[in-house]
């Protein structure tokens, strides 16, 4: 059976970004899994996503038939940016590391996903609940050193922070690929092979 995939860009370096190859990688074993299946591309870098701002968090509070133009506008973004969630079977997201975190671009993008009583909701108990249910998520994530084990691991605030909020919205199959060490001699000379040959398409 096909699947519908969504490829989140988030690294500046066009072409030479590696957790950009890594992603095509990622998705061409998709492919060959399941022959048929579509993608669809959201570059935050060519489209970026605005920060949340007054206008922005108030169009989601208040009511459709209420809202101002501006908040009108303010809303669409997050909303087509949720409906390709929604419609999408598998994600795709490259998150290289930049400062131990993902970039700025992809956490804006993930605050216009994030949104109560849309994607997520608290329960009577106040435990949340996720709507985004069903989904795989592969994270395509590049770094110049290792942070998947050793003295440096406990650095790594990208894949821990998108397990934990994509779980959050009800992605709880999520797996990591890392293309790790891509500065460091020795290692470097091999790194994206590693990653590629890391995949593993369920």
């Amino acid at each position: 059976m096909s699947r519908r995939i969504l490829h989140i860009i988030s690294s500046p370096q066009g072409e030479a970004s590696v957790s950009l190859k890594l992603g095509n990688a990622i998705i061409e074993k998709i492919k060959l899994k399941y022959p048929g299946s579509t993608v669809k591309e959201r570059n935050l870098v060519t489209i970026p996503f605005p920060h949340l701002d007054d206008v922005q968090i108030g169009s989601w509070f208040t009511p459709a038939e209420h809202r101002s133009a501006g908040q009108v506008a303010a809303a669409k973004i997050s909303e087509e940016a949720i409906a390709e969630m929604k419609e999408a079977d598998i994600y795709v997201i490259g998150a290289p590391f930049y400062n131990f975190a993902i970039p700025s671009t992809l956490k804006a993008y993930l605050d216009h996903i994030a949104r109560p009583g849309i994607t997520f909701r608290y329960d009577e108990n106040g435990k949340p609940e996720g709507f985004l249910k069903n989904k795989k998520a592969y994270i395509a994530t590049a770094s110049s050193g290792v942070y998947s084990e050793g003295e440096f691991q406990s650095f790594d605030f990208v894949s821990p922070y998108l397990k934990f909020l994509l779980g959050f919205l009800g992605i709880t199959d999520v797996s990591i690929i890392r293309a790790e060490g891509l500065r460091i001699d020795g290692i470097k000379e091999t790194a994206f092979e590693k990653g590629v040959e890391s995949i593993v398409i369920s």
